[in-house]
C-alpha cells in the first residue's frame, strides 16, 4: 500500500462510481480486502466491485444484480397516486 506522502503527490484522485442497484466501478489497478481478509487484485484500468454479494466471481462484479427485482418505489405502493 501507498504511504500518505505517495497518496499526496499522486496527479489527480482515483475516481470512483456508485452506480444504483449496482456495482462500485473504480478505477484501477485496485487492491481489495474483503472481509475475510482475502486480498483480490486487479490491473485493468477499471473494476466493478460486487456490493450485492451475489456474484461468483466476488468482490468483482459478474452482474448477478441484474437478475433481482427492482424495489418498488412509493409511488408504485400506493397505486401511482
Amino acid at each position: 500500500m501507498r504511504n500518505a506522502d505517495e497518496h499526496a503527490q499522486s496527479p489527480r484522485p482515483r475516481r470512483i462510481t456508485v452506480e444504483r442497484g449496482g456495482p462500485v466501478v473504480v478505477e484501477g489497478p485496485v487492491e481489495v480486502v474483503t472481509d475475510d481478509g482475502t486480498v483480490a487484485v486487479s490491473r485493468r484500468f477499471a473494476v466493478a466491485i460486487c456490493t450485492c454479494r451475489r456474484s461468483a466471481t466476488y468482490p468483482w462484479c459478474d452482474t448477478s444484480h441484474r437478475a433481482r427485482r427492482p424495489r418498488p418505489t412509493g409511488r408504485e405502493q400506493d397505486g401511482g397516486r
